[in-house]
């Protein structure tokens, strides 16, 4: 049995969100009578953290604790305006929205607070930590709480935000067809090994280590995260991963997800990110979108590796033994079964 090893490596640019016809998010918030604030949105958190990242978000620009934050997506007929969840566009545009109503809802709440403490509203701050204080006059503060408190049941007043994010439409030029299909873009490379036995064409991804520029990381964990599980993602995409049987007979078929291949423990390499943060300028804190591309720099990564190792180019999905095989043997001058 020989084995051959071969590296690859892949860079990919990719749009947060698009401009081709509007992009626009909406989000709502506002305080209850206990302090906390509830931001409600239309966009969907499918698992990737959305709703933690909004709340961050929400939070920072509130300057109140973050488990004070509720982030109730509703949906589609009681919430307000979101185009979806797609495009990795969530964290840009709805955190955007969420910024610019968070911004309005502390307004409110500050103009009460300072009604309450009876100084002008541009001498407080909020602590993050659930108070507001009189700046240069230390002990004369009041919490988040109370002034919610004061803001309903004693000046009838709504402590909201309203908040709007639609980029600039990109319309194409008339002449040449050129436009911006987005606003700001992502970066990523990955360098793919992997071992390939040359007498069955199977291949072993050994390891995947990858660079993400992604504006800034709202939570480097969570992006962390991401990129792993990215990376599993773009390795199965490329060797493992479709609904069409490797022989012509559609019986073969998967015909549910426990026969439908993937990669499983056994078969997952070491797996390396880097976050690299250059903040966008329309970004909620300079971030730009990250979930989708953590998929897909792997994938030529991996097809070039294989190529590296044993001369192969295959250029369909997913990258199986046998196409490895017969691309070695048609390299060497021979044909299956012959």
């Amino acid at each position: 049995m020989a084995k051959a090893r071969g590296r690859g490596i892949a860079a990919v640019n990719y749009p947060t969100g698009m401009n081709l016809g509007g992009d626009p998010s909406q989000a709502l918030v506002h305080a209850t009578t206990t302090g906390n604030f509830v931001v409600t949105l239309s966009s969907v958190d499918l698992g990737q953290g959305l709703k933690t990242v909004m709340q961050q978000i929400a939070a920072e620009t509130l300057g109140v604790p973050v488990d004070t934050v509720i982030i109730d997506t509703a949906d589609t007929d009681t919430g307000p305006h979101d185009m979806g969840t797609f495009a990795s566009r969530s964290t840009h545009r709805t955190g955007n929205a969420i910024v610019m109503a968070a911004k309005e809802a502390r307004e409110a709440l500050l103009n009460v607070a300072a009604e309450e403490l009876e100084v002008g509203a541009a001498d407080l701050v909020t602590d993050g930590k659930g108070n507001i204080h009189v700046v240069g006059i230390e002990g004369k503060s009041i919490s988040v709480i109370a002034t919610a408190l004061a803001a309903h049941f004693k000046h009838g007043r709504t402590v909201a935000g309203r908040g709007m994010f639609l980029p600039t439409r990109s319309y194409p030029d008339p002449s040449t067809g050129k436009m911006s299909p987005a606003n700001t873009y992502a970066h990523a490379c990955t360098i793919a090994e992997v071992e390939v036995d040359t007498e069955t064409g199977e291949v072993a991804v050994l390891s995947l280590k990858s660079a993400y520029e992604i504006g800034r990381a709202i939570n480097p964990r969570m992006v962390e995260q991401q990129i792993v599980g990215g990376a599993w993602m773009g390795m199965s995409h490329a060797l493992y991963e479709t609904t069409e049987p490797y022989y012509p007979d559609r019986a073969h078929g998967p015909l549910d997800f426990n026969e439908y291949l993937m990669p499983g423990p056994g078969d997952l390499p070491e797996f390396d990110g880097v976050i690299l943060e250059r903040p966008s300028s329309d970004g909620p804190y300079g971030a730009k979108g990250v979930g989708e591309m953590t998929a897909n720099s792997p994938i030529p990564a991996i097809a070039n590796a294989i190529f590296d190792a044993v001369g192969v180019r295959v250029d369909t999905l997913p990258i199986t033994p046998e196409k490895v095989l017969r691309g070695i043997l048609a390299r060497e001058g021979k044909v299956i079964g012959a």
